[in-house]
């Protein structure tokens, strides 16, 4: 039997969403608040949203509890794939001793932390982005950021402040496609408003990334090396997206960036080097990573003090080679035809039997009645992580690692990360259970009441929409329907609106519950999510509300309205 998604079962659509918004406010109210260990708080966002979703909007209980498992399989894979692979490929460059050869080398391209933080967290975490996306960027560059020597917190944080501006084109251009499908709006308008949209802020981030690290005074001492970051990033952006599309923005934006920053770095140098590695006012609470994980084993641990004493070019080649593997076998999983081809070869489409087309969508959340589909894709061979978990294997061997010592440190990887897996299976259990009982839409039709500021407010629907799924993908999925038909109901642009969801949302990114949790496994800093979350929050909600003034300008505004057309 189908059951009717009801948005407001209070019949007061504002306490409908205080009920609705009760899970997320238990789960990142105990993390920010309560410091509570995440994998506990996000037990007890599941717990009330089960109670929410059951007894307040009378949602079926054999649904719920089905809604909830197929999101701790998403989490699985191929979120939880992700993060375990590459610590893996982390572990294994650490106990073989070529991770100091790689931080060594990366300060040889200069001294200063500002600048090595706008090279890994902004260009190198974008082109991951862009290749990758669903986590992979913060996974990899907080985990370079800690070996570099940034404090716990500097890294964990600022990787996310980084990556934002490129998440609505990540994954080759994935949030987008997404949104064109359920909105049945032209992929190239979405993908040229969105890039007309979000160069503004690729040019902003850079100087916010930075003045967030380093203190303003500190941002005004490199200046001329951010402004070459970002505007080589944005003017790409928008070039890429207007006139070829969604698929490259973020690949050749980030190849741009990286390569016009390092031979800016040739002619230019700051007056003054930056050398702490700890956020400007937040020295006291950086904490430590716990590396008890990381110190090597058995025969590795000769290796790690007798080999790369000297870093001659060899030395420096293999230091370099598991990134570089990395990045290739990550940004061939990212293209579509070999993902497919791949596909071809083994994938199960397993239908949740209890929830497939049992959950209907109705308005005004939607112009007419639409049945949710419920089917994991368990594409083993075509998920990102097994790329990643690939590259690490074949850079195990090329260190000299025998099979067996491979499937020791693997084991320990597994040890390792077990509470940050189960978190993110948790969370994603919780942000499934929300989109199938429809308390997320309850969410966004609140929003859809602000009139004439529904330009701000729709942007900071779509950031809200990141925050809960930890996906832009998932977001545009989620509102990008009722972004078209609000924006239609009140006379705007549904091209405009639609792509606010997705350039507002990609401000949501860094304090979704998933995304933290990534970062903490990244650098080791268990159990101060809550930490980097009251760090972020303020960042992410400012931007956001940026994003939200500037489509506000593009739907009222002259000039900005030119944008729209």
């Amino acid at each position: 039997m189908v059951w009717s998604q009801v948005y407001d079962p209070l019949g007061n659509i504002w306490l409908s969403a205080l009920m609705a918004a009760i899970p997320v406010v238990v789960m990142l109210g105990c993390i920010a608040f309560g410091h509570m260990k995440a994998h506990y708080a996000a037990g007890l966002g599941l717990a009330s949203a089960l109670a929410v979703s059951i007894f307040g909007f009378g949602m079926p209980a054999g649904l719920a509890w089905n809604a909830a498992g197929f999101g701790a399989a998403f989490g699985l894979l191929p979120i939880g794939w992700i993060v375990l692979n590459i610590i893996f490929l982390h572990q294994l460059t650490i106990e073989n001793g070529s991770f100091s050869v790689l931080q060594d080398s990366l300060t040889g391209i200069t001294d200063d932390r500002r600048i090595q933080l706008l090279l890994i967290a902004f260009c190198f975490g974008a082109f991951f982005e862009g290749a990758a996306g669903f986590g992979t960027p913060v996974a990899v560059t907080a985990a370079i950021m800690i070996g570099l020597g940034f404090s716990p917190l500097a890294a964990s944080g600022l990787c996310l402040i980084a990556n934002t501006a490129p998440v609505a084109y990540g994954a080759l251009g994935t949030p987008v496609i997404a949104l064109a499908a359920v909105t049945g709006i032209d992929l190239m308008q979405l993908s040229g408003m969105i890039g007309r949209q979000l160069p503004l802020f690729s040019l902003l981030v850079p100087f916010w990334l930075i003045w967030a690290f380093a203190g303003f005074r500190g941002m005004l001492q490199i200046w001329p090396a951010i402004l070459v970051a970002g505007l080589s990033f944005a003017i790409p952006q928008y070039l890429v997206s207007n006139f070829h599309g969604p698929w490259l923005v973020d690949v050749v934006a980030a190849i741009v960036s990286m390569v016009s920053l390092i031979l800016f770095l040739k002619v230019w140098k700051p007056k003054k080097i930056w050398t702490s590695t700890s956020l400007k006012g937040h020295e006291t609470d950086s904490g430590e990573p716990d590396l008890e994980s990381e110190k090597p084993h058995g025969h590795e641990a000769d290796a790690a003090a007798a080999i790369f004493k000297k870093h001659d070019t060899r030395a420096l080649v293999l230091a370099w080679m598991p990134w570089v593997i990395l990045t290739a076998l990550v940004f061939i999983w990212g293209i579509p035809e070999f993902k497919k081809w791949v596909d071809g070869i083994s994938v199960f489409k397993i239908p949740f039997t209890g929830l497939h087309n049992m959950v209907e969508k109705v308005a005004p959340v939607v112009a007419k009645p639409h049945k949710e589909a419920a089917v994991y894709t368990l594409n083993w061979l075509s998920a990102t992580g097994s790329g990643i978990f690939l590259a690490s294997i074949i850079s195990g061997l090329l260190m000299k690692y025998k099979p067996l010592d491979l499937v020791k440190i693997y084991f320990r990887t597994i040890w390792l990360v077990r509470y940050s897996l189960l978190t993110i299976v948790l969370m994603l259990a919780l942000g499934y259970l929300t989109r199938y009982s429809g308390t997320d839409a309850t969410l966004g039709l609140v929003f859809a009441h602000t009139g004439a500021f529904y330009p701000i407010f729709g942007t900071l629907l779509g950031w809200l929409g990141v925050a809960l799924t930890g996906s832009d993908t998932a977001a545009n999925v989620l509102f990008g329907g009722l972004q078209k038909t609000t924006a239609e109901q009140l006379g705007l642009s549904p091209v405009l609106m639609a792509a606010a969801n997705s350039s507002g949302g990609v401000m949501g990114k860094m304090v979704d519950a998933q995304s933290i949790v990534v970062a903490s496994t990244a650098t080791r800093w268990y159990g101060h999510e809550g930490t980097i979350l009251r760090f972020v929050f303020f960042h992410s909600l400012a931007l956001a509300v940026l994003v939200g003034f500037f489509v506000f300008m593009q739907a009222y505004v002259a000039p900005f309205t030119s944008l729209v057309h």
